[in-house]
């Protein structure tokens, strides 16, 4: 039997779910799941490997419509790229979202490669709206699949799947077999910390910051790391420490434990905080957080 493989990149805007499908599809946590848009910020790919078939999934940030900082427009640049390398596209919407004329919609109407919609979250939807939208979006794209699916629950994965494998190319694989994720281990620390101040903190905090990290050391029995939180404004430094540090130790003992779920070692974890007002709008910092890769 011929070997397929391909890439299979997930769009659409924020919060319908798009991280939930991909972490069900890898089965594995590679991307933040919050209730909060915009948690994605980075393309994000992972592996899944059988003996005849290499699905590499792309998690992408939900599209921006009116980009106001730098950062966005760097968002935006990974989903376009996304059309570009894709051999599926996986256009992720959920009951009663109606697509505007944004310029990746415009790409993906006139481009010829296979496209599936999957409505999400129809566990949360009558079975009326549900139809409706299922003919609105067979309307739109006459040459798309329509599956109805709950990332959630897992209804419709496997469908979405066959319809997948059906529709690759014939290939090699193109990365090891034994490859979850393009991404390094540091990526992943900055996107535990990240995820845990969207859960911890409300408002404008989650969205003004950002984490890198500053060393990584693994011996056999434990990795120590020391990553920096990046805010605007010494206001946000204080609400992200609170009272005698307690808020920031609550997010660090957080951070730490998924860590340790995820490296499966002991994980030693410092956090420190620095103000910098323009990292958002800063090529040179959102280059050092990795925004142009």
């Amino acid at each position: 039997m011929a070997h397929k493989a391909g890439f299979v990149n997930i769009i659409g805007y924020p919060n319908v779910g798009k991280s939930t499908l991909m972490n069900a599809v890898v089965g594995e946590k590679l991307s933040i799941i919050t209730s909060k848009a915009q948690t994605t910020r980075h393309r994000i790919m992972g592996i899944v490997n059988g003996e005849d078939f290499q699905i590499v999934y792309s998690d992408t940030p939900g599209i921006v419509r009116d980009p106001a900082y730098k950062m966005h427009e760097y968002m935006n640049k990974y989903i376009e790229s996304a059309l570009i390398d894709a051999d599926v596209i996986l256009l992720m919407t959920e009951p009663g979202i109606k697509f505007g004329e944004e310029s990746v919609i415009n790409k993906i109407e006139h481009s010829k490669i296979p496209l599936l919609v999957l409505i999400n979250k129809i566990d949360l939807s009558d079975q009326t709206a549900v139809e409706a939208d299922i003919n609105y979006w067979k309307e739109k794209f006459p040459r798309a699949e329509v599956i109805p699916i709950s990332a959630l629950r897992k209804f419709n994965i496997s469908k979405i799947f066959d319809t997948i494998l059906e529709k690759l190319p014939e290939s090699p694989a193109y990365y090891p077999k034994d490859e979850l994720t393009t991404r390094t281990e540091r990526f992943f620390v900055s996107e535990i910390i990240r995820e845990k101040i969207f859960l911890n903190y409300k408002k404008e905090i989650p969205y003004s910051v950002e984490v890198a990290v500053e060393s990584f050391k693994e011996s056999e029995n434990l990795i120590k790391i020391h990553a920096y939180i990046f805010v605007e404004r010494d206001s946000q430094k204080g609400i992200l420490l609170g009272h005698q540090g307690n808020a920031i130790k609550r997010t660090g003992t957080m951070a730490r434990l998924e860590m340790e779920k995820f490296f499966d070692k002991k994980i030693f974890l410092q956090l420190s905080v620095k103000v910098n007002k323009d990292w958002r709008n800063s090529d040179k910092l959102l280059g050092q957080f990795g925004y142009d890769q």
